[in-house]
């Protein structure tokens, strides 16, 4: 009732189909809203032109593409996931001036300040899910969960807790590794179809997965076309220079963020 005869301006096109929620397009025609202005067309091939169609023929004036680049920047995760069927993927990594990322022995485990590290608790909230290596599991035993509250975080509530997602080829994964007892929920992706493992770390609260890969690696390009089906739009790497590397290699990389 409100919003009858009104401007309405979204960032994306409104959906036309039943997702998680009724369609976006017919809610607004619904409200009787007079205008409509889009910053771009929809990339899921679902909508792709259909929202601004049925806002059309409901009488609405529509506007569309403007600062579509901008608008793009703010939502890599679901552009990419939609047009080449894989997260967009960030690694974070902190180096010294030497350019090592830390010491083997440990010693370096901080070798970022507290302002860097608290950016990284944003970067790990906004994104769906953060990804490391079985290798960073044993030396570190990382949480790889937010730890900030809605107040620094700008207000948003519920916190959510994004997927942690372990790269374990060989199903290493301790059972006691602490981010299993937080809240929020692990992903293990393997090579190995032991089911008895398997069994093992779900009962510790772990969801295991199989992913195509060889000689004690996963397929990286498959672990992200996985973690796309899951509607994973945003990565966040936490891992050592061997891991990154490899999905530096494998040309999977979008956003390099480095503390040095």
């Amino acid at each position: 009732q409100h919003a009858r005869g009104a401007t309405v301006y979204v960032t994306l096109e409104p959906c036309s189909h039943h997702g998680r929620t009724p369609p976006c397009a017919d809610a607004l025609v619904a409200a009787g809203v007079s205008r409509a202005v889009v910053g771009m067309q929809d990339p899921n091939p679902r909508v792709a032109g259909r929202g601004v169609q049925r806002l059309q023929d409901a009488g609405i004036a529509v506007q569309d593409g403007l600062l579509e680049s901008q608008v793009r920047a703010l939502n890599p995760g679901f552009i990419s996931r939609m047009q080449r069927r894989r997260p967009w993927v960030r690694v974070k990594l902190a180096a010294s001036l030497d350019g090592r990322t830390a010491m083997a022995s440990g010693e370096s485990k901080w070798i970022s300040g507290a302002a860097a590290r608290q950016d990284v608790q944003r970067l790990r909230a906004r994104s769906s899910a953060i990804l490391t290596g079985i290798g960073t599991v044993l030396a570190d035993d990382p949480a790889l969960n937010v730890r900030l509250d809605a107040q620094q975080l700008y207000g948003v509530e519920p916190l959510r807790q994004p997927l942690r997602v372990v790269l374990d080829p060989d199903l290493a994964m301790p059972a006691q590794a602490q981010m299993l007892s937080l809240p929020g929920q692990t992903l293990v992706l393997t090579t190995a179809s032991d089911p008895g493992r398997h069994r093992g770390l779900q009962q510790s609260g772990a969801e295991v997965a199989l992913v195509a890969g060889a000689a004690g690696q996963l397929d990286l390009s498959a672990v992200l076309e996985q973690l796309a089906a899951r509607e994973i739009n945003e990565v966040l790497l936490e891992c050592g220079p061997t891991l990154a590397g490899a999905f530096l290699q494998a040309g999977l990389v979008d956003e390099l963020i480095v503390y040095l």
